[in-house]
């Protein structure tokens, strides 16, 4: 709620408050015997007051805005990189349309559920937003470059929570679609702090320094599981689909999986109450992996550095020890 309007009714409720026992304790001698009804009104004058302010227009006013970070690997129907590396390829183009329609579930769901502003940012390396099918009652980021700590655009404190919409597992989960952290092409992994973490966590830890909890996380069955065991128990969970290998899943169809994200999202609202920041101690120890896969070596080499991170904001961009 706006901290203005909070102000505001407050100092009108303490008015009406105020004048009701000025008028009792004000009472002369002849108005004694109605004291107790003159009482009663007055408390009765400041509840109805109170009550009006809690459930009428004044508390329209509050503000309630989501952030939805995304991704493509995770979305319905989507279990093969062919539909996620090249952009604007045929499959590239469906499963853009398959994100789409998730998004709009989500979107449904995060506006009946009570969020007031909702912000959706088009986190897919090669972009997956299509214009013309962006469901209404969102806002939508996308397009390169832009600023953003992290590449999380535009999060700040304001947000009551993040949603991480089509997401994927860590690199290495052997029933993860699609998994990988950062680059599926040269397979990187990263260590904070001693703790192996995939994008869902890198994502929580950026929106932790804002103070903004994971609240919603939507993908396979693999990343349902990962998203627990980082966030906990309160995180409300959607899996579009279980993983069979890494290019092969049991889908689901579309109507139940957008059916079951419009829900997931509403309920994702009330959880926000429940869920916390994810926020991890600094300064950050970091240690990345990659393959190096130059053409000129007999085969691909596993390279290693570690390092420290001076902040949350700074996981993707640390200096070498």
């Amino acid at each position: 709620m706006q901290k203005k309007c909070i102000n505001r009714d407050i100092n009108y409720i303490y008015e009406i408050v105020k004048l009701s026992f000025y008028n009792i304790l004000t009472l002369n001698l002849s108005q004694m015997c109605t004291k107790t009804k003159t009482v009663r009104s007055g408390l009765k004058l400041s509840i109805l007051v109170l009550l009006a302010l809690c459930t009428g227009n004044n508390c329209a006013t509050a503000q309630l805005k989501i952030y939805v970070n995304t991704d493509l690997e995770g979305i319905s129907g989507v279990y093969k990189f062919d539909q996620s590396r090249e952009k604007d390829t045929p499959l590239n183009i469906q499963a853009c349309e398959y994100f789409m329609g998730d998004v709009a579930a989500v979107v449904r769901g995060l506006r009946d559920g009570g969020a007031t502003e909702v912000v959706i940012l088009d986190g897919h390396g090669s972009g997956a937003v299509i214009p013309h099918l962006m469901a209404p009652g969102a806002k939508y980021i996308t397009g390169k470059p832009r600023p953003g700590d992290g590449g999380l655009t535009d999060l700040n404190s304001t947000f009551a929570g993040m949603v991480m919409l089509g997401f994927h597992a860590m690199m290495g989960t052997p029933d993860g679609v699609l998994c990988h952290t950062q680059s599926s092409k040269t397979e990187n992994r990263y260590w904070y702090n001693g703790v192996e973490s995939g994008e869902m966590a890198q994502s929580s830890i950026i929106a932790g320094y804002y103070g903004v909890p994971p609240i919603m996380v939507t993908g396979d069955e693999a990343t349902c599981r990962e998203a627990k065991k980082f966030f906990g128990n309160n995180i409300v969970t959607v899996a579009v689909k279980r993983g069979i290998s890494r290019e092969a899943a049991e889908l689901y169809p579309f109507d139940e999986t957008r059916k079951a994200l419009y829900e997931g999202a509403k309920r994702a609202i009330a959880a926000i109450k429940s869920c916390k920041p994810y926020i991890i101690k600094t300064p950050i120890q970091v240690k990345e992996q990659w393959l190096n896969l130059d053409p000129s070596l007999p085969k691909p080499v596993i390279v290693t550095r570690e390092g420290v991170a001076e902040d949350a904001l700074h996981i993707l961009s640390w200096s070498r020890k």
